[in-house]
C-alpha cells in the first residue's frame, strides 16, 4: 500500500486544530456520515454535510517549499513507479453538496472505517464457515455485503486504497472538481444504433445484434469481453484506480514518455513535440502526444477507439492531462475532458499520485480456465435445449 504524507503547510498548529475537532466531533459525526464499509462512499440526505466548516480548496499543483524536481535532459524526471489508489471516489456523495474538501475529522472516520474492515477481512475464517457465511458479512471487496452479493474477492486480497485522496494536503470528497462533484449531463444520449455498435466493439468481432441483446456472449471466444480475454482492462486516459494493481511505471526517453500500467502491463506511448496521426487508426488508449509547459508535462489524447469510449464520447473526444512533480513523493495529476458534441464546456478533476514500490508482473490467466468452462457450459445448455446429451453432435452433423 502506498503511504501518504502531509506537506509542510499543514503541519504544526493546523494539525493540532484538526485533532481537536476530531476528538470533539468523532462519535456524532461518524453516525452522520453513514459510511459504507470498505469504501469512501458516504450516504445521507443531499447537502446534509455541506455546511460543515472546511477549508476552501487549493486547486492545481503547489510545489512543496524547497523542492526542486530532478531533471532528465533538462526536464523534470518522472521515472519510477507511481500509485493512485485511494478511498476517494471519482464522484462526490450528494451529502457534501458543493464541498470539495473534507474536514480532517471526516477523513479520519472514513479511513478508520476502512481500517476496521481490513482487520475483519484479515482475521482467520471461522471454522466451518461457508461462502454464504462470508458473503453475509461486509468483508468482500468493495464493501459488498448481503446474501445477494457475490464475494469474488475478500477485501484483504484487494488494494483499492486505504487513505482519502489528499491534494495539496487537503482531503478531498471526490476526484471530479465539477461544482457538484458529479459527471456533467451530456447534451444528447446515445442512440440504440450507437449503443449496439459500441457494445459490439467492446466485446470484439463476430457478435450479431441478436447476440448483443440477449446478454452474455457464450457462442465463441471473440464475443466475450476484452478484459476477460486479457486483452485490455483499463480505459486510460483519464487515469483512475481499480480494485488492485494501481501502480504505473513512468519511463522517459528522448522524444517519448512511456507509462506502463501494472494491470495487464498495458503501455501508453506518449510522443513528445509531435502531431496527431491522420491515418484513421485508433490504437488502444488513443493517440497521445505531449509537450512541456514549464515543469508540467501536458499530454493530449485523441483518436480513441470506440471500445474505449469514455462516458459515451470517443469519436471527437479529447483528453488533456497535466503531470507536475510537487514533492519527492507526490505528483499532481489533472485531467480535462473535451467533446463539444456531448458537453458545452470542458470538465475534469485532479488528484495526486504517490511514489510506489516495486511493480510486479500481472499474469492475466484466469480466462485460460474460465473461458473454456463458459463455452463448455453454453454448449451443454444448447444440447439440453435441443434434447441432446452433452457432447452429442446436433442432428444432421
Amino acid at each position: 500500500m502506498a503511504s501518504r504524507t502531509f506537506p509542510a503547510l499543514l503541519m504544526g498548529a493546523a494539525l493540532l486544530m484538526a485533532a481537536g475537532a476530531w476528538l470533539a466531533a468523532g462519535p456524532a459525526l461518524a453516525e452522520e456520515l453513514k459510511l459504507r464499509p470498505g469504501t469512501g462512499s458516504v450516504e445521507g440526505a443531499p447537502g446534509s454535510l455541506q455546511d460543515a466548516p472546511a477549508p476552501a480548496p487549493i486547486l492545481g499543483p503547489r510545489v512543496a517549499r524547497g523542492f526542486s524536481a530532478p531533471r532528465s535532459n533538462g526536464k523534470p524526471d518522472f521515472t519510477g513507479v507511481w500509485n493512485n489508489e485511494t478511498l476517494t471516489g471519482i464522484t462526490r456523495s450528494p451529502a457534501f453538496g458543493s464541498r470539495l474538501v473534507l474536514t480532517e475529522a471526516e477523513a479520519r472516520i472514513i479511513e478508520g472505517a476502512n481500517d476496521k474492515l481490513l482487520a475483519r477481512a484479515n482475521a482467520p475464517t471461522e471454522a466451518g464457515a461457508t461462502i454464504k457465511d462470508i458473503e453475509a458479512k461486509d468483508t468482500c471487496s468493495g464493501g459488498r455485503s448481503g446474501a445477494a452479493q457475490v464475494c469474488n474477492y475478500d477485501a484483504g486480497w484487494t488494494s483499492p486504497g486505504e487513505k482519502v485522496m489528499r491534494v495539496n494536503g487537503q482531503p478531498r470528497t471526490s476526484i471530479l472538481t465539477t461544482p457538484d462533484g458529479q459527471y456533467p449531463k451530456a447534451k444528447r444520449q446515445e442512440t440504440v444504433a450507437e449503443r449496439d455498435r459500441r457494445a459490439r466493439a467492446a466485446v470484439g468481432e463476430g457478435a450479431s445484434a441478436a447476440e448483443l441483446n440477449r446478454g452474455p456472449q457464450n457462442d465463441n471466444p471473440e464475443t466475450r469481453g476484452l478484459s476477460e480475454r486479457c486483452i485490455i482492462v483499463r480505459s486510460d486516459p483519464p487515469m483512475f484506480k481499480g480494485l488492485y494493481n494501481n501502480n504505473h511505471f513512468f519511463q522517459m526517453a528522448p522524444g517519448h514518455i512511456a507509462i506502463v500500467t501494472e494491470m495487464i502491463h498495458d503501455l501508453r506511448d506518449i510522443r513528445l513535440n509531435s502531431t496527431h496521426r491522420t491515418d484513421g487508426v485508433r490504437p488502444w488508449f488513443g493517440d497521445s502526444i505531449g509537450w512541456w509547459e514549464g515543469d508540467t508535462l501536458v499530454v493530449e489524447t485523441t483518436n480513441m477507439p470506440e471500445s474505449q469510449a469514455y462516458r459515451g464520447a470517443w469519436e471527437t473526444l479529447k483528453v488533456i492531462e497535466r503531470f507536475t512533480l510537487v514533492s519527492p513523493q507526490r505528483m499532481n495529476y489533472r485531467f480535462e475532458i473535451v467533446d463539444p458534441t456531448l458537453w458545452d464546456r470542458p470538465w475534469g478533476g485532479e488528484y495526486e499520485l504517490v511514489r510506489g514500490g516495486r511493480m510486479f508482473e500481472y499474469a492475466c490467466h484466469e480466462g485460460n480456465y474460465g473461458l473454456a468452462n463458459i463455452l463448455a457450459g453454453a454448449r451443454a445448455e444448447d444440447a439440453q435445449a435441443e434434447g441432446r446429451k452433452p457432447g452429442q453432435a446436433p442432428a444432421g452433423r
